[in-house]
């Protein structure tokens, strides 16, 4: 089946199953290696992108629900030029361990973010329930998504060259 959508800003038309996951779409057809496999159940969150501006499990997400849609990764957060300022503020706060899950909780926290730039810790933690953690590294991720959500909220979000 042929299937078009944007990924990145980019438009890619490809000639694929229409039930393969969207995931391995991304990291198989085209070379986006920062969505991770997780559990393939779309529990544990690591392949969390935004399709049309939800976030999404790409692992049980099949790409011709994706068709004709906007789809933003991981590599697609930033601006090409400068980090995310969560991309800036995981690196702060010294989140990833093994880095698995970050590339899915940093897209769970720019939705959040994005619908809410000043949300209480509360709605932090509600926001990031769905995305697992083997390190355990929570405490980080709630202080730096509090940290984005403090900059953004007074203006002086900027992130590094990336």
């Amino acid at each position: 089946m042929a299937v078009s959508l944007t990924v990145n800003g980019d438009e890619r038309s490809l000639n694929i199953e229409g039930d393969t996951p969207l995931l391995w779409v991304l990291r198989d057809e085209l070379g986006l290696k920062g969505t991770k496999f997780g559990c393939g159940a779309g529990l544990c969150g690591a392949c969390t992108v935004h399709l049309n501006g939800q976030p999404v499990r790409s692992c049980s997400t099949p790409v011709e629900m994706a068709a004709d849609g906007q789809v933003v990764t991981i590599e697609g957060l930033n601006d090409g030029r400068r980090l995310h300022a969560l991309q800036e503020a995981w690196i702060e706060h010294g989140v990833p361990q093994c880095g698995y899950c970050q590339s899915g909780q940093i897209m769970s926290a720019a939705h959040l973010l994005a619908n809410n730039p000043a949300p209480s810790r509360e709605e932090i933690v509600a926001a990031m329930t769905g995305n697992l953690c083997r390190c355990g590294t929570y405490s980080r991720i709630i202080a730096a998504v509090e940290s984005v959500a403090g900059a953004e909220s007074s203006g002086s979000s900027q992130g590094r060259e990336a």
